[in-house]
């Protein structure tokens, strides 16, 4: 059974790139973009700029030894 988003993931990239999955192995890897959406989904609202140092200097000199 295909993953409930996977003919829109095709629809997306058909509409986007002017391609379309030419074959099994490429709609399985679609597919398997899936399982990638939802753990980002799973992310949204749990990371906040603030967690992290705000500039690159600051990364810079948090991770120091």
């Amino acid at each position: 059974m295909a993953p409930p988003r996977q003919a829109e993931i095709e629809a997306q990239i058909a509409t986007w790139s002017g391609v379309t999955a030419p074959n099994e192995a490429a709609r399985v890897l679609a597919g398997q973009l899936e399982s990638l959406i939802q753990g980002f989904e799973a992310l949204r609202g749990t990371l906040q700029f603030e967690d992290e140092p705000s500039s690159f200097e600051d990364a810079l000199q948090s991770t120091k030894e």
